[in-house]
């Protein structure tokens, strides 16, 4: 049995917290009182969740469930994160399921995201009711993890600072630059943010494309100067693209990299 105290996802206890506070429909009133929160921010909070397919819209302000047996607490408490050490180690969990861990996110994933050095067939498996996407690495490219325990079984998670750099390094495991960037700024609010282990982890995993992606984003920040300093120090020949899924066709030369044209309005002066 899985223990009772295996806390939950920031954003999974906020939205079971909601559901279990209202009837069979969600109001804005019922997240402003379960979350303590004002009318705007429940308004938001609700639209994102109807957005990303947990809730549906029947009326203004109003909602329902969708999938309500995923919502109730024994259900969500058989943690899928059980399952990833026997079925990929060596492994940690990362990307876009480890920036929801961290808090550096609202939204809620229904895929977890395991970076595997063991060989896999396929990208997507599903075990248990519960979808897995795996990305292959080297062996020597597992660190930066943090231990993470849900009931009997030790998981490795990557740390917050592992877990920009592997977003940085590929953005689709971040859900697309534009959730990655969103990351990384709530990333520098925290008080333990690290430039130097930013750094420091992009130099040992290699891609030369982090700094420059690094970099671009900090510099867009008022409190990414100092990364941005330290991410042009390492920047590698050739250009790379913001994000590899997107067509990028401004080059921003002191980056040396390629945006969507919807990026560079936004960009310092180049």
């Amino acid at each position: 049995m899985i223990d009772s105290m295996v806390p939950l996802t920031r954003g999974r206890a906020r939205l079971a917290a909601v559901v279990q506070a209202s009837g069979d429909v969600v109001r804005i009133e019922d997240a402003v009182n379960a979350l303590s929160i004002d009318r705007s921010q429940a308004a938001k909070l609700l639209s994102r969740w109807t957005a990303q397919g947990w809730l549906r819209r029947v009326g203004s302000g109003a909602y329902v469930p969708v999938q309500l047996d995923l919502l109730d607490a024994q259900r969500v408490l058989q943690d899928p994160w059980i399952l990833v050490p026997t079925l990929f180690e060596p492994c940690y969990i990362g990307g876009r399921t480890a920036a929801e861990h961290w808090d550096l996110t609202e939204q809620i994933f229904r895929d977890v995201l395991v970076f595997t050095a063991r060989s896999v067939a396929s990208r997507t498996i599903e075990r248990q009711g519960a979808v897995f996407t795996l990305k292959h690495i080297k062996d020597e490219l597992i660190f930066g993890t943090k231990a993470v325990w849900r009931g009997q079984t030790r998981i490795a998670v990557s740390d917050v600072h592992r877990t920009i750099i592997d977003m940085l390094d590929d953005p689709s495991v971040g859900g697309g630059i534009q959730h990655v960037s969103e990351c990384f700024d709530r990333y520098l609010q925290r008080p333990d943010n690290s430039p130097g282990l930013l750094i420091d982890y992009a130099l040992r995993h290699g891609n030369g494309a982090i700094f420059k992606r690094l970099g671009f984003l900090a510099e867009r920040h008022e409190k990414g100067g100092l990364i941005a300093r330290k991410a042009s120090k390492h920047l590698t020949e050739g250009h790379a693209k913001l994000d590899p899924s997107l067509e990028c066709p401004r080059l921003i030369t002191r980056w040396r990299l390629r945006v969507p044209d919807s990026w560079v309005k936004d960009a310092p002066h180049d």
